[in-house]
């Protein structure tokens, strides 16, 4: 990873994105030893977490991580996600966190050297491209390892470096736990 020690970094990390990676990879990841990888390699200004929640839930699994994360330095956005039904009658849920992840990396840029952004989608490709003009050094954490891969091409072409999620689990992450499937 090409981080300098004297940079300020943050981190902004999309939460099902990341989720969807390391579900794939076969791996959970361990929050606590995320922030202290970054942590020793630069100055850590902020970990930011974006996830969506389905409100009506009684008990919503992501919860205990959600509360986790607020508790242990990091900042920890959500909004409620959108339920519809497809022209196939199937219930679906919508929760896309981009924007409030884009305007919050634009508005922090001031005061960070280096983002490192927890996703693979293309959407962040002009995000990128942005902070790059502002002088911005942008890593992009994601996967190359699965069948499909899980990062968009010109995403990660455009950022300065790409971290598969397959090398940084080597130091944060752990064995899936088996967790029972919700009906």
């Amino acid at each position: 990873m090409a981080i300098d020690p004297r940079e300020k970094i943050a981190l902004f990390i999309d939460g099902a994105n990341l989720y969807a990676t390391s579900k794939a990879i076969g791996t959970d990841i361990d929050y606590r030893k995320l922030l202290a990888e970054f942590g020793a390699k630069a100055y850590l200004l902020r970990a930011n977490y974006y996830t969506a929640l389905v409100e009506d839930q009684e008990y919503s699994s992501i919860r205990p991580l959600i509360d986790w994360l607020d508790y242990n330095g990091y900042t920890v956005v959500t909004k409620p996600a959108k339920e519809f039904t497809d022209g196939a009658g199937r219930r679906k849920v919508k929760g896309n966190m981009d924007i409030e992840l884009t305007v919050d990396a634009l508005e922090q840029a001031p005061y960070y050297d280096h983002m490192v952004l927890f996703s693979g989608d293309g959407d962040f490709t002009a995000l990128v491209a942005a902070l790059q003009r502002r002088g911005k050094r942008v890593t992009v954490v994601s996967t190359l390892t699965t069948p499909t891969p899980m990062i968009s091409d010109d995403l990660r072409r455009q950022a300065d470096f790409f971290l598969d999620v397959v090398e940084l689990a080597k130091t944060v992450g752990r064995p899936q736990v088996q967790r029972p499937t919700e009906a």
